[in-house]
């Protein structure tokens, strides 16, 4: 408990030394419309356990925040870089936006209670949400137009427990479930096609994979013809830039 008061004072801030909670719910207010603009809200992707997107994580303010911050850092000076990677200590802002990250789980609706008590109805187990650091592995990712990732699981050097932070262009993310052997077991004769999952991202949204949603289901973004498609319509496909936030694995 000792542990959690230390984290929540790091996100919150110190309370008044006042028992009344008309001194304290200001201040919280307050992080919520530097850091959000509103409440965050969160939707559980439900063919996937452990898979939640979070739309409104980022105000436009904060947003364009990032990109400033991830220009000066010079990364991309060159049109031949497109990914930047870092371990251990993270810049500032990357810092501040896996606290922001913590925030908005805690924002969630959901008190901490429930998350102790309910993996399926919090966007981060309470084993992962108080994990000093909750992160300590970055990559800055842009896609240009036409460009996407293929379908894959992230190294099992990572731990549980992985951020995306999607800025600029919208695009579609799709979910496969990982397959096991043939099913069939005979030569020529193929499983059916794996069902994809799409989830929607768009400019500030937050994707956090925990449990069977990192383990056991790959995620892409294709760009073959009829894959960026939402609710009929192809995406006008601008520049993106996803950040990916991680944590290492404790090596015994």
């Amino acid at each position: 408990m000792d542990d959690q008061e230390t984290l929540l004072k790091q996100v919150f801030g110190e309370s008044s030394d006042s028992d009344s909670d008309d001194c304290e719910q200001p201040q919280q207010h307050e992080n919520r419309s530097e850091n959000f603009g509103q409440t965050p809200s969160w939707l559980r992707i439900k063919e996937i356990n452990g898979l939640y997107l979070c739309v409104d994580f980022l105000s436009p303010q904060h947003q364009s925040s990032l990109l400033s911050a991830i220009q000066n850092e010079g990364w991309f000076t060159d049109a031949s870089h497109n990914q930047a990677m870092r371990f251990g200590d993270l810049p500032t802002w990357a810092t501040k936006l896996s606290d922001s990250i913590r925030e908005a789980v805690l924002l969630s609706g959901n008190d901490l209670a429930t998350c102790d008590g309910d993996k399926e109805v919090c966007p981060l187990p309470s084993d992962l949400l108080w994990r000093e650091p909750l992160f300590d592995q970055l990559i800055v990712n842009v896609y240009q137009p036409g460009e996407g990732i293929c379908a894959h699981v992230d190294l099992m050097c990572f731990d549980d427990g992985i951020a995306i932070v999607s800025l600029e262009s919208s695009c579609v993310m799709h979910f496969t479930r990982v397959r096991e052997a043939s099913s069939t077991g005979e030569r020529g004769i193929e499983d059916p096609p794996a069902k994809k999952v799409p989830v929607y991202l768009t400019p500030g949204s937050l994707v956090v994979m925990s449990g069977e949603a990192r383990y056991h289901w790959k995620h892409e973004i294709s760009r073959k013809p009829g894959f960026q498609i939402w609710e009929g319509k192809e995406l006008n496909q601008k520049r993106r830039i996803s950040i990916t936030l991680r944590k290492l694995c404790r090596v015994e």
